[in-house]
C-alpha cells in the first residue's frame, strides 16, 4: 500500500478513536453500559452482554479501541480479552492452537456472564475472532449461552491466504509478533487455511446451532481472507452481507472492518435489529 494510503488510514482511525472515546464517556457513567466495566449489569434493552474477540495476531483492547467504545455507547455492557498468547510477557494473541484459544474464549464467556447475572451473551468477532465467534457454540458446545453472532470477515471455510497477522501490523505490534513467530511459531496459521484441521471441525455437519442467530459481514475489498465468499454461511438462521451491498464505495479491507463506522452501524443492527438505524455510508481503512 503506498505510505499516503497508509498515512489516510491511520488518519482516519485516529479521529474515529477521538469520537468513539468522546461518545463512550457518557455511556461508561451508566451502569447498565460500558467497555470492560466489570460493573456493568445489562439493561432491559440490552440483556445480552457483548463478548468481542480480536483478530489472529492483535489483542482485545488494541482490535476493539473503536467498536468497543461505540457499542458501548449504544447501551450495551461489552467485555473484551486476549485470547490465545503464546507468552503472557507480550501482547500478542490468537497464535496458539484453535482448541487451546476456544477454551479460553469458553471460559471468559462463563466469567462475563457470572459477572453481569446474564443467560446469555452475545459474540462479536473478527477475523480469527469470527472463526472462533462461530467455532466456539458448535464445538465446544456452549450455543445454548449464546442469543447472537456478528462475524466479521471469519475464514469459515478456511483461506486461501496466510496473512492473517495483519491485525497485530495496524496495531503496531509488527516487532511482538515476530517475536511470538519467530519463537513460538503459529498453530492457529496453518489451522485456519483451506483444508486446515479447524476448519474441517467447523465445516462438518452444519455449523449454524439451533437458536442463534448469525451474521456474517465481509468486505469485496478484503485481500486476507480469499476468496471473500468463504466466509459466508449458506444455512438457515444466518445473513450474509457484503459491505458493500450497504455502501457500494466504501474501500474497507480486512483490518479496516474494525474501525470502520460504516460496519459499526451494521453490527449495532445485526445485534438489535428492532432498534436498526440507518447507516450513513463512510470510508473504512482500506487494508
Amino acid at each position: 500500500m503506498p505510505n499516503r494510503l497508509r498515512r489516510a488510514a491511520g488518519l482516519i482511525a485516529a479521529v474515529l478513536l477521538t469520537a468513539s472515546a468522546a461518545t463512550a464517556t457518557t455511556a461508561n457513567a451508566a451502569p447498565s453500559s460500558g467497555f470492560d466495566h466489570w460493573s456493568c449489569k445489562p439493561s432491559a434493552a440490552h440483556p445480552n452482554p457483548l463478548v468481542l474477540l480480536h483478530g489472529l495476531g492483535g489483542n482485545g483492547p488494541g482490535n476493539y479501541s473503536f467498536l468497543g467504545p461505540f457499542l458501548a455507547a449504544k447501551g450495551y455492557c461489552a467485555f473484551t480479552l486476549t485470547y490465545g498468547q503464546a507468552t503472557p510477557a507480550i501482547p500478542v494473541g490468537g497464535t496458539v492452537s484453535i482448541a487451546q484459544s476456544s477454551a479460553e474464549i469458553q471460559a471468559f464467556v462463563q466469567q462475563v456472564r457470572q459477572a453481569t447475572g446474564a443467560a446469555k451473551v452475545d459474540i462479536v468477532g473478527h477475523s480469527e475472532g469470527a472463526f472462533q465467534s462461530i467455532y466456539g457454540p458448535k464445538v465446544r458446545g456452549y450455543a445454548g449461552q449464546v442469543g447472537k453472532v456478528v462475524a466479521l470477515a471469519p475464514p469459515t471455510h478456511g483461506t486461501t491466504f496466510g496473512g492473517l497477522v495483519s491485525v497485530g501490523d495496524y496495531l503496531g505490534l509488527r516487532p511482538l509478533v515476530d517475536q511470538v513467530l519467530q519463537q513460538f511459531g503459529c498453530p492457529a496459521c496453518d489451522e485456519l487455511i483451506v483444508g486446515g484441521t479447524a476448519v474441517a471441525k467447523l465445516t462438518t455437519g452444519p455449523i449454524a446451532q439451533p437458536g442463534v442467530k448469525y451474521t456474517v459481514i465481509a468486505s469485496r475489498f478484503d485481500a486476507l481472507v480469499t476468496p471473500h465468499e468463504t466466509s459466508f454461511i449458506r444455512e438457515p438462521g444466518v445473513t450474509n452481507k457484503y459491505v458493500q451491498d450497504t455502501c457500494p464505495l466504501d474501500p474497507v479491507g480486512h483490518v479496516g472492518l474494525a474501525f470502520d463506522p460504516t460496519v459499526a452501524q451494521l453490527v449495532a443492527n445485526a445485534l438489535d435489529p428492532a432498534q436498526a438505524s440507518r447507516v450513513i455510508c463512510a470510508f473504512g481503512p482500506p487494508l
